[in-house]
């Protein structure tokens, strides 16, 4: 079921994992950062091993929708990647983000210690059809972040710093 990446192969780049809501949207807004060597959606923090999209949306696994990022560290840094994210997500709501709502929607930082990183490895690669939505369905990804009021939202909270996806 996972994707494979080798990006994910190379030893010299950095992971980190957030949740911030619609994995879609958390892709696109990472997959250009400098230093951004691959995004991986996905799903992790929950009990069962290798959920599918249906398992998780349904809300009884106890995953959230989440994204790896593979970095290089001599491009970027982590905080350059944890201000993405504060400028990708409502840092007010609580089991959602603008339209998402339910636990599997909820933001979250996974940072990297050493029992971290063992909970962080039970991320699993959303189905491929998920895998950088935003430019397999432009269209549709549009009238999603849109129509969510996803874009509106983040504009209202971050204003002019506010990222957009780019191509």
């Amino acid at each position: 079921m996972g994707t494979t990446v080798a990006a994910t192969d190379e030893t010299n780049l950095n992971k980190a994992t957030f949740a911030g809501g619609c994995f879609w949207c958390m892709v696109a807004a990472f997959d250009n950062l400098p230093g951004v060597v691959e995004v991986i959606a996905g799903y992790t923090g929950g009990h069962t091993q290798n959920p599918s999209y249906e398992e998780v949306s349904a809300g009884g696994t106890g995953h959230a929708e989440a994204i790896q990022v593979f970095y290089d560290p001599t491009k970027t840094g982590y905080s350059q990647l944890l201000e993405a994210f504060w400028h990708n997500v409502d840092p007010t709501a609580t089991d959602r983000q603008f339209c998402d709502v339910g636990p599997e929607y909820r933001a979250e930082i996974f940072y990297h210690d050493e029992e971290q990183h063992r909970l962080a490895e039970q991320f699993y690669p959303a189905e491929e059809y998920h895998q950088h939505y935003y430019r397999k369905n432009p269209v549709r990804y549009q009238y999603y972040h849109y129509t969510c009021g996803r874009a509106q939202r983040l504009k209202e909270l971050w204003g002019d710093s506010a990222l957009e996806p780019q191509e």
